[in-house]
């Protein structure tokens, strides 16, 4: 690989590329299109996954097959008027609830972590090494992910020496680049110790059990208790969530990775902060992407009304 072509790559997320690859080989293989493609080749490829694909599927296979044409050097298809109000026509006839992950409230977030620290206590008390270091792992994860409103893939990412933490004074965490860092300048963040449920101390208490000095924060144990080199995959972030939930007692089948950050947002928001502070914390540059991530309650204004007036 060339060293342009190692720049080029790093300028875009792993993630996305790999979606982008799946769209242009769908396109190509399963539906059996060519490339370059015309505008209406693209219309008629819409039309054929009309209501089967979701309307967010369907976006991201345009927003791929732009992105070929524009680095082949090609027109770009996906901008013809055909194309435009073929998909228009598509969201009007098949509109679909966008699907968002469950908040994790409070209560729950206090019941998952009271059942890690009974895990963690009969672990040491059976000298079970490959438990206990699970249940460090996962408290720290999960404490961390809710009151920083981290993403998975932030998380994972995590490095020992970009993190300083202090015991009853806070954490300081630099992340080199994140989905909500477009220009990859890193970002700094940090969260104070908390009296109860605090993220600070889990962090601590993960990395002195593991005897972690570098590396990343986050990573897999095996049987034995051997912890890998690298760190987490974003994927694996869901499946550990809800087996943390569902040995503690709660119906886990709706939560996901994004279930931490609604659940600190829906938080924050029904203690009263305000949108700009919690968008500052959060890392939200615009306001319609911090609406998407809040809880409110449909009947607060029902509530108001039936307050009787005074006299």
């Amino acid at each position: 690989m060339s060293d342009i072509e190692r720049y080029l790559q790093a300028a875009t997320r792993d993630n996305t590329r790999r979606s982008y690859r799946a769209a242009i080989e769908h396109f190509e293989g399963v539906w059996g299109g060519f490339l370059p493609a015309t505008s209406d080749s693209v219309a008629r490829y819409l039309v054929a996954h009309a209501g089967v694909l979701s309307i967010n599927t369907l976006k991201l296979r345009l927003s791929a097959l732009a992105q070929w044409h524009n680095s082949q050097g090609f027109a770009d298809p996906t901008k013809a008027p055909v194309v435009r109000k073929v998909f228009k026509g598509i969201r009007a006839l098949h509109p679909a609830q966008e699907k968002q992950a469950e908040p994790l409230q409070l209560q729950h977030l206090e019941q998952v972590v009271a059942w890690l620290a009974q895990e963690a206590q009969i672990a040491k008390a059976e000298n079970d090494r490959p438990a206990l270091l699970r249940a460090k792992r996962d408290t720290a994860l999960i404490l961390l992910g809710f009151w920083r409103g981290f993403r998975s893939d932030e998380l994972c990412r995590l490095q020992i020496e970009h993190v300083q933490a202090s015991t009853a004074v806070g954490i300081t965490l630099y992340l080199p680049r994140s989905k909500s860092d477009r220009e990859n300048l890193g970002k700094t963040y940090q969260t104070p110790a908390l009296q109860r449920l605090c993220p600070v101390q889990a962090y601590i208490d993960w990395i002195t059990e593991a005897a972690l000095v570098r590396g990343p924060v986050f990573r897999g144990i095996d049987r034995w208790g051997h912890l890998n080199e690298e760190g987490l995959h974003a994927n694996s972030v869901i499946p550990l969530l809800r087996q943390a939930l569902e040995r503690a007692g709660i119906a886990a089948e709706h939560y996901t990775s994004h279930s931490l950050r609604r659940g600190f947002a829906t938080w924050a928001h029904q203690s009263g902060w305000d949108l700009k502070s919690l968008m500052s914390y959060v890392g939200w540059k615009d306001m319609k992407s911090a609406m998407r991530y809040i809880e409110t309650s449909p009947f607060l204004g029902m509530t108001r009304l039936e307050k009787p007036v005074a006299p």
